[in-house]
């Protein structure tokens, strides 16, 4: 009991003394009995103040998990760039010549020559003929020569360029389209000669803005044969043309504003005007026509020149016996997908074509030279298609037309005047349909393959079918370069549906609206030609034609010549 007050004694002691001392300024005397000392109170200097004590957070870390990803990369190895350094350029011969001689004594001449490498001049001539002097079965003979001149010279300069070419053609034929090998030749001879100039000029005064012209100029002469007979001298075809082409177009921006103005002339005129041929029932011809087209029209690219699209009219007067001004459209648009893969295309357009002796010939040249001509008119012309890449080696073009022609020149055996061995012109409007689709395919130069396949479908107005012209053709052609040592080159065209026009019942022959179409056969020309390469300077070469030996009628009573080979060499100098 005692202990416990001491205790309470003591506990007392002290609080006093705290409150002493904060609040008094004189020494305290506690009287307490015990055997305790305490120590004298002393007075505190200092204020009173609050002390903060701050306690640190501890940081807390989540290491991320260590996951190593290691790619590989493989570089692909790039061929270098090979830079020819070569001091000069490869030789180059200033001409050749090629001779040579094939079945049936068909003898071949050619003869090229031009000034060699210039950039500013270029000059030269160009001789060709080809003839034959065999006979062919079962039809009359069947002899030809054909002979062909050139000779050109142009410039090229920095703003503008020009050239004028000269040209001479003399062609020799047979009527030969009858069963008799011991008819006359100088009977059923016949002959063309043609006389051309033509030269035209360009202006090259602004590469990407400004104004750029040309103007051409072509005057041509063609005629039949004149007869032996002094009474028959000017019973003949000739025939003058003279044509003048000028054009300018001037680019603004994006846009190419353009015109075109062609002015046509074409006299004809066979044997003696209001007379009749001795001894015949033909009387002379005479006719002139010229066409006057004017073609504006504005050209513009668009979307970084993937749009192409072309717009103008086509104004365009006939002047003749009849004159008739016409109005055709010119609509054209292109856009390129996949950067050039491929490029979807349409259009429409139209036109009128001058109708030449000379044209018809070409086309067929057993036709009478007493004919009438009349223009084509192509009163519309709409096509829409597609091309492009189907790699860096293989390219395709597909598309369709769709076309209505007036005046469409067809081709049918003639009755009144030469006993059915050859082929007046009569004229026809039709509409024609054409479906055409094409691929190519090259590596380098060391094979070229092409293959054009088409299809036509014709509605005419007056005749059941489209006399002579194929409704389906397929055509071959094909390079191959062995080396550079060995040249191998194939061509074949294929046709089918053609009927020509007869005037009776027979075998193979169809009747419809009182006219007799008679088929005549599937066309089959496949040629094979392989040259040898001796040196730069020398090279051989052997031509194998019509390899199938079919005497395929190209025209109604005139077979082809079978099987033929020609041989020969090429000379460079």
């Amino acid at each position: 009991m005692r202990r416990v007050t001491h205790i309470l004694t003591l506990i007392g002691a002290v609080l006093i003394g705290s409150f002493s001392t904060v609040f008094g300024q004189n020494d305290i005397i506690i009287n307490a009995s015990g055997n305790r000392s305490v120590e004298d109170a002393h007075r505190l200097n200092s204020q009173p103040k609050i002390l903060d004590t701050v306690f640190p957070i501890p940081s807390t870390s989540y290491p991320l998990l260590s996951i190593n990803y290691e790619p590989t990369f493989e570089i692909p190895k790039i061929e270098p760039a090979k830079v020819n350094l070569q001091q000069k350029l490869p030789q180059l011969y200033n001409g050749y010549a090629r001779i040579g001689i094939g079945s049936l004594l068909m003898p071949l001449a050619e003869i090229y020559y031009n000034n060699g490498r210039s950039r500013k001049m270029n000059y030269g001539g160009h001789l060709h003929h080809l003839s034959s002097f065999g006979k062919m079965r079962n039809v009359a003979p069947a002899n030809f020569d054909r002979t062909n001149i050139r000779g050109f010279v142009g410039v090229n300069e920095k703003k503008y360029s020009w050239d004028i070419e000269s040209y001479y053609k003399n062609q020799g034929l047979h009527f030969y389209g009858f069963p008799n090998e011991d008819a006359d030749k100088d009977s059923i001879a016949q002959r063309f000669n043609t006389f051309g100039l033509k030269g035209g000029f360009n202006s090259h005064a602004h590469d990407s803005l400004g104004l750029n012209w040309k103007i051409g100029m072509e005057y041509r002469h063609f005629n039949d044969k004149k007869p032996k007979a002094d009474s028959l001298k000017d019973w003949n075809a000739r025939e003058n043309f003279f044509a003048i082409r000028t054009g300018a177009e001037y680019k603004w921006g994006a846009e190419i504003f353009a015109a075109d103005l062609d002015i046509l002339h074409n006299s004809y005129k066979y044997g003696v005007m209001n007379d009749t041929m001795p001894g015949f029932l033909n009387t002379g011809l005479e006719g002139k026509n010229t066409i006057i087209s004017l073609r504006p029209s504005i050209s513009t690219y668009s979307k970084n020149l993937k749009l192409k699209a072309k717009i103008g009219v086509d104004l365009t007067a006939s002047i003749g016996t009849k004159s008739k001004v016409y109005l055709y459209p010119i609509a054209e648009v292109k856009y390129s997908l996949f950067n050039d893969i491929l490029i979807p295309y349409a259009g429409v357009a139209g036109g009128l074509t001058q109708q030449t002796f000379k044209r018809i010939t070409d086309e067929n040249e057993f036709s009478l030279s007493n004919v009438s001509l009349l223009n084509e008119h192509k009163a519309a012309d709409g096509y829409i298609g597609i091309k492009g890449t189907l790699s860096k080696r293989i390219g395709f073009n597909v598309f369709a037309s769709f076309s209505h022609v007036k005046n469409k020149a067809l081709f049918v055996t003639d009755t009144t005047y030469s006993g059915g061995n050859r082929f007046a012109v009569i004229y026809d409007t039709m509409n024609i349909t054409k479906l055409e689709g094409s691929i190519y395919y090259q590596l380098k130069e060391k094979v070229k393959i092409d293959v054009i396949g088409r299809y036509y479908s014709y509605n005419a107005k007056n005749n059941i079918f489209a006399w002579n012209l194929p409704q389906f053709q397929v055509i071959l052609r094909g390079t191959y370069n062995l080396y550079d040592k060995f040249i191998l080159t194939i061509d074949a065209n294929l046709e089918g549906g053609r009927r020509a026009k007869v005037f009776g019942p027979g075998e193979d022959v169809l009747e419809e609206n009182n006219q007799y179409a008679l088929k005549l056969g599937f066309l089959a020309d496949a040629n094979i030609g392989l040259e040898y390469r001796y040196n730069k300077r020398v090279s051989g070469f052997i031509n194998l034609n019509n390899v199938a030996a079919q005497r395929y009628k190209r025209w109604y009573n005139y077979p082809t010549q079978g099987f033929q080979a020609m041989v020969g060499v090429t000379i460079r100098f």
